[in-house]
């Protein structure tokens, strides 16, 4: 909706974002049809997860931060398990690893499908909605079922259930699965896989906007793979690098008074964290396979168009199905679902890569392992500048277009990023005086 100012000056207002996971509105003010402001309004109320995990037992983060996402509740585990293992010093077995990066596999594959399909493709292919694209294509659709019904599978298997996994503690897991659990899910596994190249190709086709964006991209990188559940070090493309420990000196959040969702300051400036962020600096570590998929697709090895981040997202689906495939293949029975973990005074940083980026959590407990601190910043919190930067180039290449195309437009490079709005509105520290 477009509002005329006394000034001569108009403001676009979207009060309620389409196919994001959350509740969100963007502003966009034009004056002397210049823009003149842009906000990413995240209006979805906090949830304060950092204040009710304080006092908690440290194994508790497992169960309680999962509660943050239905979508990627996996990332949040993953995190929270790495930091309590840091503050404890201990080292799980690569058995245990493993099936975390197959875990997290599952979740990325029904997060990616999810995406790609559901919420991104109707953009580009010129429908409101994936209700709307299935009467034209239905043989798509089909197929995004399939790859979602392939990660829900996995997530259950191995976590116990597809939402919210119970299977996930401090040290391991609960339970591992069996060979013959995970040889059921091959098949599909196989078939996701190649549907998943398939839809590298199809992605590719689309028509992306002209817009290359020069943020400064941070991930994690592991010497021995793409980053998933875990990496030794954070990189950047300023030249960066550090480890894991060290994200809180490196990582500045502040308010801003129209978000309930902090922003944050990587060295000081504006930083983007997804998958563009994981490709560009981790592309060596992709398989020769995803590699061709992707430089067939054409992309380089490195990707700054945010529209584009449709393809990155399809290479790491099919990424995704290739390692559950190679961790499926190589598992064995007998194997010890978790190392025991007792707790210690200190505090520690936990990391991983979520569908959407970088998530990190810092805890500090007690002696007797409460919990004293807690800090979690997910990915759409990290990438709010970044987004509103892409919302003020957008609006200004496309000032030309009516109202409704430009809003269309606006909301396309939004969803580029995937935002997990819920995620985000967890950040408010609220103080309250009384006098």
């Amino acid at each position: 909706m477009t509002h005329q100012l006394k000034d001569g000056g108009q403001v676009m207002h979207v009060g309620m974002l389409a196919r994001v996971e959350g509740e969100g509105g963007m502003h966009i003010e034009f004056e002397d049809g210049r823009v003149k402001d842009v906000k990413l309004n995240i209006f979805e109320p906090p949830r304060f997860y950092e204040g009710f995990l304080r006092g908690r037992k440290f194994t508790e983060p497992p169960d309680i931060t999962a509660r943050i996402c239905g979508i990627c509740p996996v990332a949040y585990q993953s995190a929270s398990t790495e930091a309590m293992e840091a503050i404890c010093g201990v080292t799980t077995t690569p058995e245990i690893q493993l099936m975390r990066r197959l875990l997290y596999c599952g979740e990325w594959i029904e997060s990616h499908a999810l995406h790609i399909f559901m919420l991104h493709a109707p953009d580009f292919l010129g429908y409101e909605s994936v209700l709307e694209m299935a009467k034209d294509h239905p043989d798509v659709v089909q197929m995004a079922l399939r790859l979602k019904k392939a990660g829900n599978d996995l997530m259950t298997v191995v976590g116990g259930r597809a939402i919210h996994p119970v299977n996930v503690k401090v040290g391991g897991f609960y339970r591992m699965p069996t060979v013959a659990e995970l040889q059921r899910l091959r098949p599909d596994l196989e078939r996701g896989r190649d549907d998943a190249l398939a839809a590298v190709a199809l992605v590719a086709g689309f028509d992306f906007p002209d817009m290359e964006q020069d943020y400064t991209y941070v991930a994690l990188r592991h010497p021995d793979w793409y980053p998933l559940e875990r990496g030794t070090e954070v990189v950047a493309t300023s030249g960066v690098r550090f480890p894991v420990a060290e994200i809180p000196d490196h990582v500045e959040e502040f308010h801003v008074a129209h978000s309930n969702a902090l922003h944050a300051r990587f060295d000081g400036g504006t930083y983007f964290v997804g998958p563009l962020a994981r490709y560009t600096l981790c592309f060596d570590q992709l398989s020769p396979a995803t590699q061709e998929a992707a430089l067939a697709a054409g992309l380089g090895e490195t990707c700054r168009n945010p529209f584009k981040s449709i393809i990155v997202r399809a290479v790491e689906l099919a990424y995704a199905f290739e390692e559950a495939l190679r961790i499926v293949d190589g598992w064995r029975d007998g194997l010890a679902a978790s190392v025991p973990v007792a707790p210690r005074a200190g505090e520690g940083v936990g990391a991983s890569e979520a569908p959407r980026g970088l998530i990190w959590h810092r805890y500090r407990i007690s002696e007797d392992g409460i919990i004293e601190d807690a800090q979690i910043v997910p990915p759409t919190s990290q990438n709010q500048a970044s987004i509103e930067a892409d919302l003020r180039t957008a609006a200004e290449k496309w000032t030309h277009l009516d109202d409704h195309a430009l809003t269309h437009r606006c909301e396309e490079a939004i969803r580029n990023y995937d935002p997990c709005i819920s995620c985000a509105t967890h950040f408010l520290d609220l103080r309250v005086k009384r006098s």
